[in-house]
């Protein structure tokens, strides 16, 4: 039965559309800007303490590989689009109890396991939009003003991503199972991803505190290295694999047990 994936995966074409056309004016935004300030980077680099660029894995900003890292990716990509995976991902079990639409849909002949995975399921509809969008975007706007990219390690960058923004969501689908109110299941999702975030930034700062950043999703998925050094941390990607998976399993086990 799959009726409940297709209705799910329709539910999230329009929000990833609208997610990969914001990126498309950023991009704009940001390309545009480069050529005229690429000659300053360095005295910009100079002029900011060294923790900044730690904080948010920033270097070689007068390239474009190291600029683009910096501006898109490791603000919009590694925490915007993984709050939105976490969002969207904390109402998909809690909207439907909330609305009492729940009682409805496991009155008919299906389990909840499912119920809870075909949902989850659908979750590819944004990733398969802003893995294929976003890439086409970056590659054709450095070629515009002249750049260019790695068209493997920019490839890289976003298959890399997928394990990350999985277990994002996973965070959400937990939420979404616990609690019942769709809102607070959603505030809960997005604050635990930004303050993950928040954490693995500050914890790589300080090498007395980095152990910390171990338990973060975001210690796992490094842009930077991958466009600027093009290296592929595939162990990194199983570990955040293996999470999401114990993620799912988690969501799958509470809500199978729990009373709605």
């Amino acid at each position: 039965m799959t009726a409940i994936l297709r209705l799910e995966s329709g539910k999230r074409v329009r929000g990833s559309v609208i997610l990969a056309v914001v990126f498309a004016v950023l991009s704009v935004l940001y390309f545009s800007m480069f050529p005229g300030i690429q000659e300053e980077m360095v005295v910009f680099e100079e002029a900011f303490p060294e923790f900044m660029f730690d904080l948010f894995s920033i270097e070689q900003l007068y390239t474009i590989e190291g600029f683009i890292a910096a501006e898109i990716y490791s603000f919009f990509w590694v925490l915007l689009v993984a709050i939105y995976f976490a969002y969207v991902a904390a109402g998909l079990i809690a909207a439907d109890v909330s609305d009492r639409r729940m009682d409805l849909l496991l009155s008919t002949p299906v389990s909840r396991e499912s119920v809870l995975v075909q949902k989850v399921a659908a979750l590819w509809v944004p990733l398969v939009v802003l893995n294929v969008a976003v890439p086409v975007i970056v590659y054709l706007g450095a070629l515009a003003i002249g750049e260019s990219f790695d068209p493997v390690a920019l490839a890289m960058t976003h298959l890399l991503s997928i394990p990350y923004l999985l277990v994002c969501a996973g965070i959400g689908l937990v939420a979404s199972v616990l609690v019942d109110r769709v809102r607070t299941a959603r505030g809960t999702a997005l604050t635990l991803v930004f303050v993950l975030w928040l954490v693995e930034g500050i914890s790589s700062v300080d090498p007395d505190y980095e152990w910390i950043g171990a338990a973060t999703p975001s210690r796992y998925y490094d842009q930077t290295a991958i466009l600027v050094h093009e290296e592929y941390a595939l162990f990194d990607a199983g570990v955040l694999t293996v999470a999401f998976a114990v993620l799912v399993g988690i969501a799958v086990l509470v809500f199978t047990r729990r009373d709605i």
